[in-house]
């Protein structure tokens, strides 16, 4: 019965609300007794989950937020306040369940994470022959044999073979690496094309890939579930106010004092000012594109001093892009058109970027290609319009007898430092264009990284599995204090951890599978969630729903204004309890003056935490 209620909770309370509207329409059409029995009815339906849970902290000798609201709804029913007893449960039921909707998918991932892991390995015999054996089944010295599209099992060696490998799984690049005799492979990264045979080293358990599994598990275990203030503030408050209710009882023999002053020190305003606050921030967040799963996450929020990012689709844009066309011999439109012609029969990232690239600048419709080959590890050659166009790295040039000049080596070389990737194109077997390829940086880093500073973010880090060169470039055009480069996930926890040794409180963004155990150690996890994925997203504590990082700005200076405003309702809902409680003891506060004052202070509170569904940094 109790699991159903708790199911159930929001249906009750949208009828309690149903029935406090009936209720106030009711009194106004001069119904009173109809209006008030639609109110009793509101909260004696709003009052059963909260009764419940109030109990349950009873027998475990707490005093909860629960007993507070539940000693303010009785009072109030017993001396007939019906509105003040149904708003204020409506109003915490309310609260609660706002809040809690955004939480509910925080570990739902972890099944779909492990749902991921490699499930079954192709088995190398003695005699040569495969069998399909499960993933778990594989032992120490196995040799695997991975097709293309197939996901590999293990870590291990590549003993034979060769293919460009997707590590987006563990390294967080979705740029494919190209694996050969000798590599290291990892559990859970795809092979996009080729073939690999390979000495399995890491199993089970052991794996890279299992090792994630385990750091978001272990993360998410150890995260601190502080109490909200209110529930640490009534530990002392509700038995404080329990016994001075009974010493004016004592004292005056007047039970309708003893009530007054027990409703009065038990005010709405007080046990929503810190929900309604949390509940307004949440929304102006979500209409921000920033999804913030609950109270807690702004508290942190507000007091993160240290942003901790990804590079790959969080900085940056996650996708490949020209950056630079370079010609060396040759008409620009005329080489992108036999270029961008070429690069159509590849599959590669680097070839989309290209032709993507040349196809606004050239018509291809004027270029017919005649032949085409592929080259693993190297680019892609073929005849386009009687030219032989030959699109790679050095090696495919080398390989084709073509010469690379001083000057332009020089320029590729340069690019290379900068963190693009240099593509030779020669017509004809002479080169006459480098192609930069780079992962640009988001549009709006620069300016949001530098709001966050102003907005009190004393240092900021980078931690990405990508080159040292590349990660070097973005992080001096970002101005970022701390970088470090070519990381494992186990690295980046590895210095999430030691930065919060420090003293620190941490923030850290990412995209990927990779990053999901450093956001979740990570005292806030923000993760990207229109490129990011399911289990990075439902990790974190922070999604912003449109991949902006303004957006994360946007939600830095929020939990601030959200704490301010919490703090604010706080001292207006104590005030109010003060000077009634002055007020009533000293007999120049009846009943009916201290409900006046206690409802203004909740329509203050109200309207006070409303502001923030408007707030602008």
């Amino acid at each position: 019965m109790i699991r159903f209620i708790f199911k159930n909770e929001s249906k009750i309370t949208l009828i309690a609300f149903m029935l406090i509207a009936s209720g106030l329409i009711l009194r106004f059409s001069e119904l009173t007794s109809a209006g008030n029995i639609a109110l009793i009815a509101a909260t004696i339906i709003a009052m059963v989950p909260i009764g419940i849970k109030a109990y349950q902290a009873i027998i475990m000798k707490l005093f909860s937020i629960e007993m507070l609201v539940s000693i303010a709804v009785i009072g109030a029913l017993l001396i007939g306040e019906y509105v003040e007893s149904s708003v204020v449960t409506f109003l915490f039921l309310f609260g609660g369940y706002l809040e809690a909707r955004t939480l509910e998918k925080t570990r739902s991932s972890i099944k779909e994470l492990t749902d991921m892991a490699p499930q079954e390995a192709s088995l190398i015999l003695e005699d040569g022959s495969r069998t399909i054996i499960d993933a778990d089944d594989v032992e120490i010295g196995d040799r695997i044999a991975v097709l293309p599209g197939g996901m590999i099992p293990v870590d291990g060696k590549v003993l034979s073979g060769d293919a460009e490998v997707n590590e987006a799984a563990v390294s967080g690049e979705s740029v494919p690496v190209l694996k050969m005799n000798g590599s290291r492979v990892f559990s859970g990264t795809i092979l996009d094309s080729g073939y690999l045979e390979i000495e399995a080293e890491k199993v089970g358990d052991d794996t890279t890939f299992s090792k994630i599994i385990e750091l978001v598990e272990e993360a998410q275990d150890t995260k601190s579930n502080a109490e909200r203030f209110l529930d640490r503030f009534a530990q002392y408050y509700t038995p404080g106010v329990l016994v001075l209710s009974i010493i004016v009882w004592a004292i005056t023999r007047d039970l309708h004092l003893a009530i007054t002053f027990l409703v009065i020190a038990c005010p709405g305003a007080l046990v929503i000012g810190a929900p309604v606050s949390n509940v307004a921030g949440i929304g102006n967040g979500a209409k921000n594109g920033s999804l913030i799963k609950g109270g807690e996450v702004i508290e942190k929020l507000s007091k993160v001093d240290t942003l901790v990012f990804d590079k790959t689709g969080t900085l940056t844009k996650g996708r490949p892009e020209v950056t630079d066309f370079k010609v060396f011999t040759g008409e620009k439109m005329e080489l992108a058109g036999l270029i961008g012609k070429l690069e159509t029969a590849s599959e590669h990232h680097l070839g989309r970027a290209v032709t993507e690239y040349a196809e606004k600048i050239a018509d291809f419709r004027a270029y017919t290609m005649n032949s085409t080959k592929g080259v693993k590890g190297r680019g892609i050659e073929g005849e386009i319009n009687n030219h032989t166009i030959i699109a790679g790295n050095r090696k495919m040039m080398i390989e084709n007898g073509i010469e690379i000049s001083e000057s332009i080596e020089a320029y590729a070389l340069e690019r290379e430092k900068k963190g693009n990737t240099a593509i030779f194109a020669a017509v004809d077997s002479e080169v006459s264009a480098v192609i930069s390829i780079a992962d640009k940086i988001r549009d709006d880093a620069e300016e949001a990284l530098k709001t966050m500073r102003n907005n009190g973010i004393k240092h900021i880090v980078m931690l990405t599995g990508d080159n040292r060169h590349t990660a070097a470039a973005v992080a001096e055009e970002l101005g970022i204090d701390e970088v470090h480069a070519e990381l494992l996930p186990e690295d980046k926890v590895t210095h999430v951890k030691r930065l919060k040794a420090k003293g620190r409180m941490i923030s850290m963004a990412g995209d990927g599978i990779n990053d999901a155990p450093a956001i979740a150690t990570a005292d806030v996890g923000l993760a990207m969630g229109k490129g990011g994925t399911d289990i990075s997203m439902e990790t974190a504590d922070i999604v912003l729903m449109a991949d902006r990082l303004s957006q994360y700005a946007h939600a830095l200076s929020l939990a601030k204004g959200t704490m301010r405003n919490m703090k604010q309702n706080i001292i207006i809902a104590l005030v109010t309890v003060v000077i009634l409680l002055v007020g009533v003891l000293m007999g120049g506060v009846n009943l009916a003056i201290g409900m006046f004052a206690h409802e203004a202070s909740v329509l203050i509170v109200i309207l006070n935490a409303m502001r923030l569904i408007k707030f602008k940094p």
